[in-house]
């Protein structure tokens, strides 16, 4: 099995969990720029479609320019041919296409709030399982109590920081049926990420992976925003100004990042540091730009300083038992 190999690429953790961190910068900044797209088309799907399109296109560029990437899409064929990895990884995209939608149908029902702490509560536990199982090319990594201490902190973390938010949050009745599709995206985010780098070390470059999980999301929300338009119509024009439109290639770096970390750290420790990445992020753009409804309190600073610490505590070193331990 694809998924049962490592590969013996090892990224040294001062290195690795800042670019993660690095790469939930990017997610953070993302957001913010497809929700504004969002609120001025008055249609979530069709900012996710523009943010999938236009990163679509600079992520083709990119691999038809540079030579790596030309190397990476010849070795996507063969790759397939030779099942070197189950073929439907090729259907990552989609996670990300149902993570965006899932935005665009969630955040205005039960808030930013809800929404980050649904996520992350997802993709810390499945951080844990895919680590576990081993289908990301980092290979099998055990449950050790360090790894689910350091998830349960950052679940914990990520509560108390946006804890200010909760009190514009509407009854539980509300929200309760809402919350379950972020948990679930934020659940499936790992897969993807696994799934993404497992690919990344067969093309030889998370070029070709990247460029594949755009092609498979945009696919996803085309044919969804084409049923949208059909029953209901278009909506707003397109803007003018271009800064609404660096949400895709903002993706294209954080998902190829991703996809190449994923093969050094591990799932969980990737995305313990993209979740910290994407509450620092958060918080110095709601400081700098902030939105409508922002609400930032000593517990924000706080949850976020218990996020980094939550992502240290899980780089320690836990002491091996037996022969079969796994870090």
């Amino acid at each position: 099995m694809a998924g049962q190999q490592t590969t013996g690429h090892r990224l040294p953790i001062l290195i690795g969990i800042p670019l993660a961190v690095l790469a939930g910068l990017g997610i953070a900044a993302q957001g913010r720029i497809n929700g504004a797209l969002g609120a001025r088309l008055n249609d979530g799907l069709a900012a996710a479609v523009v943010s999938f399109g236009s990163g679509l296109l600079v992520i083709l560029a990119v691999c038809l320019l540079l030579p790596s990437g030309r190397r990476g899409l010849r070795a996507v064929l063969p790759a397939l041919r030779a099942r070197d990895f189950p073929r439907w990884y090729i259907t990552a995209g989609a996670i990300g296409a149902f993570f965006v939608l899932t935005q665009g149908l969630t955040v205005a029902v039960i808030g930013i709030a809800l929404f980050t702490v649904a996520v992350v509560t997802g993709q810390s536990l499945s951080g844990l399982l895919v680590d576990r199982i081993g289908i990301s090319p980092a290979g099998r990594r055990a449950i050790t109590p360090i790894r689910v201490i350091s998830a349960i902190l950052t679940i914990a973390a990520v509560i108390w920081a946006v804890s200010p938010r909760f009190a514009v949050a509407s009854e539980i009745s509300h929200w309760l049926l809402p919350v379950l599709l972020p948990l679930a995206a934020g659940f499936l985010m790992s897969f993807q990420q696994a799934m993404n780098a497992t690919q990344t070390v067969h093309y030889g470059t998370p070029l070709a992976a990247t460029l594949i999980n755009f092609v498979a999301g945009f696919l996803v929300l085309l044919v969804a925003w084409a049923i949208k338009v059909s029953l209901a119509g278009f909506g707003q024009p397109l803007p003018s100004e271009g800064w609404y439109y660096l949400g895709g290639a903002i993706g294209c770096v954080f998902i190829g990042l991703s996809a190449w970390l994923v093969r050094g750290l591990g799932v969980l420790l990737t995305g313990l540091g993209t979740i910290a990445g994407q509450l620092m992020g958060s918080l110095a753009l709601d400081l700098i730009f902030p939105a409508p409804g922002t609400v930032i309190t000593l517990a924000t600073w706080l949850g976020t300083l218990l996020t980094l610490i939550a992502m240290v505590f899980a780089t320690l070193p836990w002491p091996r038992r037996g022969r079969g331990a796994a870090n």
